[in-house]
């Protein structure tokens, strides 16, 4: 099974260096619509309702500190070459539309999203948070749109 560096190595290779923030926001919206259009998870690792929006905390532990990322920066922890065709037929979908939006307008767009909302509850805005955005509440909501 393919795993969140698989998917983020992939965005990075087709768009190139981009902020951690949108590669994080594009490797979340891969995983909701593989949840919705393969009715499979593209990756196992869980989201968190941080304060920007979702986070992998795995992937994140791999970039912290860095505000650009490349492909080569997480060669060592994943491939392209472990996407199925129909995996990268996902994110390339989700690239053809999320992928000319700034991180700061994808971040806006997941606070108005239910799977984020929910997950953070009664949460100030900014406020830290570490609660996991269910696969189950991820697929419900995409699937409704």
């Amino acid at each position: 099974m393919a795993n969140v560096f698989d998917a983020a190595v992939y965005i990075l290779e087709k768009s190139g260096p981009i902020s951690a923030m949108k590669l994080q926001k594009l490797v979340y919206y891969s995983q909701a619509w593989s949840l919705v259009w393969e009715e499979d998870e593209l990756f196992a690792e869980d989201f968190e309702a941080w304060a920007n929006g979702p986070v992998a905390r795995d992937l994140y532990s791999s970039h912290r500190g860095l505000f650009k990322v490349d492909a080569n920066h997480f060669n060592a922890k994943g491939s392209s070459d472990n996407l199925s065709e129909e995996q990268q037929d996902t994110i390339d979908k989700v690239l053809e539309f999320y992928g000319d939006k700034t991180a700061q307008w994808l971040s806006n767009l997941t606070h108005k999203e239910a799977p984020w909302k929910d997950a953070r509850g009664d949460i100030e805005p900014m406020a830290s948070c570490s609660t996991t955005i269910t696969k189950a509440s991820i697929a419900e909501y995409y699937s409704a749109l």
